[in-house]
């Protein structure tokens, strides 16, 4: 996985994992328990599907969403107790949940493992501009000097672009951050001169890329993964794909004499596909591709009015190819105000 690079976590890290309660019962204080109670296995399945996510911690509304799908919420779930062969059938239960949530609506996130970094170290010319810039963007007074505290800014003003976990990004990147800067003695109010700075933001730097290249922070980006998962929904209950499909004709011919046409749903698809799970064509230029490519490849023309049957199946059609595109190559969609 690429250092700054994006990642989808769409549910495969856990499809095929392994995973049982008996660590739990063993582990017991109180020699080998018949049962265990709900609350110590849910602190283990989020655990479990922590570590099988890389070690990112579950979002709250994640571990909601789970819990819905075995149809608890938390407070009911915590007050129930499981034997050995209940829990471990409840722990695959509860990571299988967290991988349909997954593939519904996938994180997209930055794996970093210090490879940009070391990247950028290896290229001299690079990290000494970047060393300058960082220097001249801090030394706001234009005086030539800067506090050694400065490190600490230049390395958000960095971020995870750059490989480096912004501060408070978690719990852990800031601990790893302080540890490092304390080694460099990064944290005092000593002045240094462009070249100093350059020498300790390089040091700093290194111990960074080491530290990520044994233990890598995950941090989740805020970048929506569109990968068809409502138009799977929808073509999975033919009772909601007809009442959609009638819904959609309905409206194209309410002002009109003439039938559905191709032209028309891919009008609406682009301007509001929220329907669907899409967002505006517009503002997404691998959806206007996609787009493209799948009416292109329709025998129908666009313009051709079709009664309902034959606008319906037309429709599936399309909804069909859309889905078959979007699980191979998904598309990224930035919210806006970002």
């Amino acid at each position: 996985m690429a250092d700054g690079g994006l990642t989808v976590f769409d549910g495969s890290l856990l499809r095929e994992a392994t995973v049982s309660a008996d660590s739990l019962f063993s582990a017991s204080g109180d020699g080998d328990p018949t049962t265990i109670d709900g609350a110590h296995l849910l602190s283990e399945a989020e655990s479990v599907a922590s570590s099988l996510l890389l070690g990112l911690s579950l979002p709250e509304n994640l571990k909601a969403a789970t819990l819905r799908r075995l149809g608890f919420d938390e407070l009911s779930f915590r007050s129930l107790h499981f034997n050995r062969e209940s829990a471990s059938e409840t722990l695959r239960k509860y990571v299988a949940a967290v991988a349909d949530e997954l593939r519904d609506d996938p994180f997209v996130v930055s794996v970093l493992d210090g490879s940009i970094i070391r990247m950028l170290l290896e290229d001299e010319d690079d990290f000494a501009m970047l060393a300058e810039n960082l220097f001249t963007e801090l030394d706001r007074d234009d005086t030539g000097k800067l506090c050694k505290s400065e490190t600490r800014n230049a390395l958000a003003q960095m971020g995870v672009e750059m490989g480096v976990p912004s501060p408070s990004v978690n719990a852990k990147s800031d601990d790893l951050l302080d540890d490092i800067l304390r080694k460099h003695g990064a944290e005092g109010e000593e002045l240094l001169g462009q070249a100093q700075f350059a020498n300790l933001l390089q040091a700093v730097l290194q111990s960074l890329a080491d530290a990520l290249g044994l233990k890598p922070i995950v941090v989740i980006q805020d970048i929506k993964v569109i990968n068809g998962s409502k138009i799977r929904q929808i073509l999975a209950n033919e009772e909601l794909l007809l009442d959609t499909i009638d819904r959609i004709f309905d409206k194209q011919t309410a002002s009109e004499l003439d039938g559905g046409s191709i032209r028309k749903f891919r009008a609406l698809l682009e301007k509001d596909g929220t329907e669907f799970g899409l967002p505006l064509a517009g503002s997404n230029e691998a959806l206007v591709l996609l787009y493209d490519q799948v009416f292109g490849s329709l025998d129908i023309q666009n313009d051709e009015e079709l009664d309902k049957e034959a606008f319906g199946s037309a429709v599936k059609q399309i909804l069909q190819e859309i889905l078959n595109q979007m699980e191979s190559n998904p598309v990224f969609h930035e919210p806006e105000g970002n």
